[in-house]
C-alpha cells in the first residue's frame, strides 16, 4: 500500500503545480490535500507493517 500513498503524493504535486501555472487556487489546495492523504496512507501502511511484524515475533504466534 505504500505505493498507493506515493502515487497520491505524486498526483498531488502535479495537481498543485498545475494550479500554480494556471493561477487556480482551488486546484493548488486540492493538490496539497492529495499530498497529505498520500503521506497519511503511507504512514498507515508503515504502522500496519510494524504491527504485523511485532505480532509475528511474539511467543506462541503462528508463523
Amino acid at each position: 500500500m505504500a505505493g498507493k500513498g506515493k502515487m497520491g503524493q505524486v498526483k498531488g504535486k502535479a495537481k498543485e503545480a498545475a494550479g500554480k501555472v494556471t493561477g487556480n487556487d482551488s486546484m493548488k489546495a486540492e493538490g496539497r490535500m492529495d499530498q497529505a492523504k498520500g503521506k497519511a496512507g503511507e504512514a498507515r501502511s508503515d504502522i500496519e507493517d510494524r504491527a504485523r511484524k511485532a505480532g509475528q515475533q511474539m511467543p506462541g504466534a503462528k508463523k
